[in-house]
């Protein structure tokens, strides 16, 4: 199968283009850098003219509210008319496991109208959800630290590695559109300040951590549950003690 990953050249996006590419499919990486611009639209239909499946990996330069928001909508919007003109089979999208349960993040509402917009786009598609992932401790870290002090929710998380998330991604790809959603998460649940804790302390990054019930994640006040997936979600491999032991 012809399968053209939007965002190809990114952290996931990278990883599917060569798991397809290792199943004998033929997976082209679409990214600005080769000429393909969700934004402008510059591109995109000659990208997929004779594709099967299109997967978006990718992600708004900019998480500020208003940005994220026009990102997702306008970039979605023009690769929906494309597909529907190119008849491509099934479109996949990565999203964010309890999306919809977390408004008052922009960030969150962005994805919510990007799954909608594919969800009403009359294609046949599946949406993955996906936990955080491990790699991205350091910027959860980062953006919640003041002052040298790193304060985080207590929510609970189940994050996982970007390879798993590629892996999921690429099956999913590979496979038959669910014409639904697909969560997915790493095998253990912790708390996030535990999960980042962790981290830090691997890396000898000597920043306090203060654990705070009313901490915001990205604008939003977790409960316990909110990141968490549900029942009958699949569960990735990699723990985070796996992973920080590579």
């Amino acid at each position: 199968m012809r399968i053209v990953v939007i965002g190809g050249t990114g952290l996931i996006g990278t990883k599917v283009v060569a798991l397809l590419g290792e199943h004998g499919h033929d997976a082209v990486p679409a990214s600005p850098a080769s000429g393909v611009n969700t934004l402008t639209g510059e591109g995109v239909e000659e990208v997929l003219r004779g594709t099967d499946v299109l997967v978006d990996v990718s992600n708004s330069p900019s998480f500020a509210d208003d940005d994220v928001m026009a990102f997702f909508r306008t970039a979605t919007g023009n690769l929906v008319e494309a597909a529907r003109s190119a008849g491509v089979g099934h479109y996949v999208a990565l999203s964010v496991v309890g999306a919809d349960r977390l408004p008052e993040s922009g960030y969150l509402r962005a994805k919510v109208a990007q799954e909608r917009l594919i969800e009403e786009s009359g294609l046949r598609h599946s949406l993955v959800r996906a936990t955080q992932f491990f790699e991205f401790a350091g910027s959860i870290a980062d953006a919640a630290t003041e002052n040298g002090t790193v304060r985080l929710s207590t929510g609970g998380v189940q994050p996982m590695a970007a390879d798993d998330v590629a892996a999921a991604v690429a099956r999913t790809a590979a496979g038959d559109p669910l014409d639904g959603l697909l969560e997915i998460a790493g095998p253990e649940a912790l708390t996030l300040d535990e999960w980042i804790r962790a981290v830090l302390t691997a890396r000898a990054d000597t920043r306090q951590i203060v654990s705070d019930p009313n901490a915001r994640y990205f604008g939003a006040l977790l409960g316990h549950d909110s990141l968490l997936p549900g029942a009958g979600a699949h569960l990735a491999r990699t723990s985070l003690a796996d992973w920080l032991a590579r």
